[in-house]
């Protein structure tokens, strides 16, 4: 499983490895060509996700055939690129103790594809329950898991500048706990 697993329950928080050149890592590893630019590469304790942006389309489109042509070519690039990326995906995970997730974007289309789906527990009281309930009686969500993510993607949607500064500043007490005084 890669140095530092911890049998059942995987990596423990503090035994992760840093991913903060992760960016860096991904932009120098990945073959030329593959994009038009250096991917976005968001990590998060259990995944890093890895998004690019490929060559633009040539020809002329209507709207609903630009995003066929969009998702066909963005279809291509990921059987393309298959072997490839899984090798450097194993590299990265046994680097970083997480998983790679790939996605492209083309134009307006953006596919994501092998990321994870990870299990959040939580405890709510009735009203909380009472606003999930409501969203799949509504027909918004098909169960309390699925009105629960569609809440929080709608949250920081509209939450987004705030939680930057929340991340930033989270970021900046992680720098300073760093140069603090070795306790070990």
């Amino acid at each position: 499983m890669g140095r530092g697993w911890r049998g059942r329950g995987g990596w423990q928080q503090a035994d992760l490895p840093s991913a903060d050149d992760a960016a860096a890592w991904f932009a120098g590893r990945l073959p030329d060509g593959w994009f038009t630019g250096a991917p976005t590469v968001t990590v998060d304790r259990e995944e890093i996700l890895v998004v690019g942006t490929l060559p633009a389309l040539e020809g002329e489109f209507d709207d609903a055939a630009r995003a066929s042509a969009e998702s066909g070519r963005i279809s291509r690039w990921r059987e393309q690129t298959r072997d490839e990326r899984i090798d450097i995906a194993r590299q990265a995970e046994h680097r970083y103790g997480r998983k790679v997730a790939w996605g492209a974007t083309l134009g307006g289309t953006t596919e994501l594809f092998t990321t994870l789906s990870v299990p959040v527990m939580t405890r709510l009281r009735q009203p909380e329950r009472q606003v999930l309930d409501t969203l799949v009686a509504a027909g918004v969500a098909r169960s309390r898991s699925e009105a629960l993510a569609w809440a929080v993607r709608l949250v920081g949607e509209h939450a987004d500048t705030w939680l930057g500064s929340l991340r930033e500043a989270m970021s900046k007490v992680d720098d300073l706990r760093d140069k603090g005084p070795d306790l070990a």
